[in-house]
C-alpha cells in the first residue's frame, strides 16, 4: 500500500511539473534580445533604480479649512531604470494625498514634476507638517526619496484668523542642496 501511495505521489508532482512547464517555458524568464527591461523585471532588470526628490513646493501654506493646498513635486531620475511610482503626501504623519507617475523609458525626461492636491476638508484648524515621500522598490539610495518641510502649513475655520494677523496664501520650497 505504502508503494502505491508513493507511486501516486511521484506521477502528481511529474504531471504538474509537465504542465508547469507548458505554460512557463525554461527560456520565459530571460527578455528577449533588443527589449529594454523594466526596472521592476528580473529584480530590478540588471539596472540601477535611483529617483530622487529634487524639489518641492507648498502653496498655500496658510490655507482655510476646506481649501486645497498644492504640493508640486520635482524628482529627478538619476539611473536607467523605468516604472511607476508613487508621490504621497503626509500631514502629520497622516497619508492625505498620492498621485502615480511613470519614471524612465525611452525618450523620457529625466526630471518630472508631478502635482499632488491636498482637499483640507473634513480637517481640524491647526498645524499640518508635511511630507513628501517618493517611493520605488529597489532604489539604490532611498535616503533622498522624502523630505518633511520645516515650515507647517497653518490651516484655520473659514473666517478665522490667522495668527500674528498674517493672510491665507504663502508658499515654502525644498531643494536638494544637490541642486541649489
Amino acid at each position: 500500500m505504502k508503494i502505491r501511495k508513493s507511486a501516486f505521489a511521484v506521477q502528481g508532482v511529474l504531471i504538474m511539473m509537465s504542465v508547469a512547464l507548458m505554460f512557463f517555458p525554461v527560456n520565459a524568464a530571460a527578455a528577449p534580445a533588443g527589449n529594454i527591461q523594466l526596472a521592476s523585471d528580473d529584480g530590478g532588470g540588471g539596472m540601477a533604480v535611483n529617483l530622487t526628490l529634487q524639489q518641492m513646493t507648498v502653496s498655500p501654506i496658510r490655507a482655510f479649512v476646506g481649501d486645497t493646498i498644492n504640493v508640486d513635486v520635482v524628482v529627478d531620475n538619476r539611473e536607467d531604470g523605468s516604472d511607476t511610482a508613487w508621490v504621497e503626501i503626509y500631514a502629520n504623519k497622516k497619508k492625505v494625498a498620492q498621485q502615480m507617475f511613470r519614471w524612465g523609458g525611452p525618450g523620457m525626461e529625466r526630471t518630472h514634476r508631478i502635482s499632488v492636491p491636498w482637499n483640507t476638508t473634513g480637517f481640524a484648524p491647526g498645524e499640518y507638517t508635511l511630507r513628501v515621500n517618493v517611493f520605488v522598490f529597489q532604489d539604490i539610495s532611498p535616503f533622498d526619496n522624502d523630505h518633511t518641510m520645516d515650515t507647517p502649513v497653518i490651516l484655520v475655520a473659514p473666517g478665522g484668523e490667522f495668527p500674528g494677523g498674517a493672510q491665507a496664501g504663502g508658499s515654502i520650497t525644498y531643494t536638494d542642496s544637490r541642486y541649489k
